[in-house]
C-alpha cells in the first residue's frame, strides 16, 4: 500500500512544480538573450477598451483582500486581486455591461457600477459575512459524508461540457527577498468535460519574460510544465491524493465552522493526515457550498515533517555542493458558480526550499510560485489544439518566451495587478540589460 501510495503522491507533486536545478557556467551576465523564433503578435487597438485600477479592502479594517474576483457582470470576464490586494481589470467598450461584482470567502458580495469606477486608485469595499443561525437548516454533523459528498456529486454541480478558456499566468522565482525571475504569458485552455478522461490543453497565446542568473548562486532554477501544472491544481477534474476514494481514509476531518462565498453559505471543513501515515500528504481546508454540496474552494499544504521524503518529491537533480531542502509547499484553488454550475476560475502554488553549500557560511532561500487566473471562457467552441501547437508537460515557460520589452504588450487582455516589489524588479532588470 505504501508504495501506491509514493506513486500517486509523486504524480501529483511532480507535475505541480517540478525543479531543475543545473550549475551554470560564466553565470555573471543576466540572461537577456532573445529567441529567434519570434510570435508574431496581434495588434491591438487600446481605444476600444476601458482600464480600471485599484484596491480590494475590508471596510470595517481596511485590510487588503488578496485573491478576491472581479467579475464582469452579463459576462465571462473576469480577474482576481493579487497578493497586496490590488486589482487591473480590461472591459471592452462595445461590451453592453453595466456592473461589476466583488466577491471574497468571509465577506458579502458587492456590486459597482461601471460608470462609477476611475480609471486608476478605485477603493473597492467589501463587508464581512455573519451567518446567523437561523439561515442555517442542516448541520454537518458528520464532515467525512460532506466531502464524499463533493466527489458523488460533480455530474451536478461541475460542467460536464468542454470549454475554451483564456487566463493569465505568472511563474516567478524570488531569491530571499528578491525576484529573480519573472514569466507571464496569456494562455488559451480546452478544458475538458468533468467527467471526460481527456487531459485539459494549454497553448501560449503571448508572453514575456526577464530574469538574473547572477544573483541565482550558480543554480539554474527552471519550472517545468509550466501552465500545466498549475491546471493539476483543479482537484475536482486531478483528485488524485486529496479526494479520491483511496486517499480520503488517509485524512481525519473536522468542521471547523460556516463562512459565505459569492453570498452562499458554505460549510469549512478541516483535514489533516492520520496518525501513522509517514508519506507526507496534505493539510488544510475545504469550502463546500452547503445547498448543492459542491466544492468552491480548497486551501492546502504539503506536511513538510518527513524531510527526506518531501526532498526526494521535488528535487529532480541538483549539483554536487549543495544541501536542498524543501521548507513548505502552499496551494489555492477557486471556483466561481454560474448559471447552476461550477468553473475553475483561479489556482496558486508556491513551494520554498533552502539551499546550503558546503565551505558557504550562509544559505540561500528561495520561493517559487505559479498562479493562472481565468480571465473568460467560451461555451460550444472546445477544439483540441494539434500537437505543434499544445504547451506540453515536459516544457520550460521561460524557454519558449521573449523577453519584456513593449509595456503595452498585454493590449486588451486581463492580467493580474503586478505587486510593486515585481514592478521595481522588472524596471530594475531592464536597466541592467541595456
Amino acid at each position: 500500500m505504501k508504495t501506491n501510495f509514493r506513486k500517486q503522491v509523486l504524480v501529483l507533486l511532480s507535475f505541480i512544480l517540478v525543479l531543475s536545478f543545473s550549475q551554470v557556467m560564466g553565470a555573471e551576465n543576466i540572461n537577456f538573450k532573445k529567441k529567434k523564433k519570434v510570435n508574431t503578435q496581434q495588434v491591438i487597438d487600446t481605444l476600444k477598451y476601458n482600464v480600471y485600477k485599484g484596491e480590494i479592502k475590508n471596510k470595517e479594517t481596511g485590510e487588503m483582500l488578496i485573491f478576491a474576483n472581479i467579475s464582469v457582470n452579463g459576462s465571462n470576464v473576469a480577474t482576481v486581486s493579487n497578493s497586496d490586494g490590488e486589482f487591473l481589470l480590461k472591459i471592452a467598450k462595445n461590451l453592453d455591461v453595466k456592473t461589476i461584482t466583488v466577491s471574497h470567502i468571509g465577506y458579502k458580495n458587492k456590486e459597482f457600477a461601471i460608470a462609477s469606477l476611475k480609471p486608476r486608485r478605485n477603493i473597492l469595499e467589501l463587508e464581512s459575512a455573519i451567518i446567523p443561525l437561523g439561515e442555517v437548516n442542516i448541520y454537518p454533523h458528520d464532515p467525512l459524508f460532506l466531502v464524499r459528498s463533493i466527489l458523488n456529486k460533480v455530474a451536478e454541480n461541475y460542467s460536464l461540457d468542454p470549454n475554451m478558456m483564456k487566463g493569465f499566468y505568472r511563474e516567478t522565482i524570488k531569491k530571499n527577498r528578491t525576484y529573480v525571475a519573472l514569466s507571464e504569458a496569456i494562455v488559451n485552455i480546452n478544458k475538458t468535460g468533468y467527467k471526460q478522461m481527456r487531459d485539459d490543453q494549454v497553448q501560449i497565446y503571448k508572453g514575456r519574460k526577464s530574469q538574473d542568473v547572477k544573483k541565482m548562486d550558480t543554480l539554474l532554477f527552471k519550472l517545468q510544465g509550466g501552465p500545466n501544472t498549475t491546471l493539476l491544481l483543479d482537484v475536482i477534474k486531478n483528485p488524485y491524493n486529496l479526494l479520491s476514494g483511496d486517499f480520503i481514509e488517509n485524512y481525519d476531518y473536522t468542521f471547523k465552522n460556516i463562512t459565505k462565498l459569492n453570498d452562499k453559505i458554505h460549510y469549512v471543513i478541516e483535514f489533516k493526515q492520520k496518525e501513522g501515515i509517514n508519506l507526507p500528504l496534505y493539510y488544510g481546508l475545504f469550502y463546500i457550498d452547503a445547498n448543492n454540496l459542491a466544492l468552491s474552494s480548497a486551501k492546502f499544504s504539503l506536511n513538510m515533517e518527513n524531510e527526506s521524503e518531501v526532498r526526494r518529491m521535488f528535487i529532480r537533480k541538483k549539483p554536487s555542493g549543495v544541501k536542498v531542502t524543501p521548507l513548505s509547499a502552499d496551494y489555492i484553488v477557486n471556483y466561481q458558480e454560474k448559471g447552476g454550475k461550477w468553473y475553475f476560475t483561479y489556482a496558486r502554488g508556491e513551494i520554498k526550499f533552502k539551499c546550503n553549500w558546503k565551505r558557504k557560511l550562509f544559505n540561500s532561500k528561495f520561493s517559487v510560485m505559479t498562479e493562472m487566473a481565468i480571465t473568460d471562457r467560451t461555451e460550444g467552441e472546445a477544439s483540441r489544439f494539434k500537437a505543434k501547437e499544445r504547451f506540453k508537460s515536459n516544457q520550460v515557460m521561460a524557454d519558449e518566451i521573449g523577453n519584456f520589452s513593449d509595456e503595452n504588450f498585454w493590449g486588451a487582455s486581463n492580467t493580474i495587478e503586478p505587486d510593486q516589489s515585481i514592478e521595481a524588479a522588472i524596471k530594475k532588470l531592464k536597466r541592467k540589460g541595456k
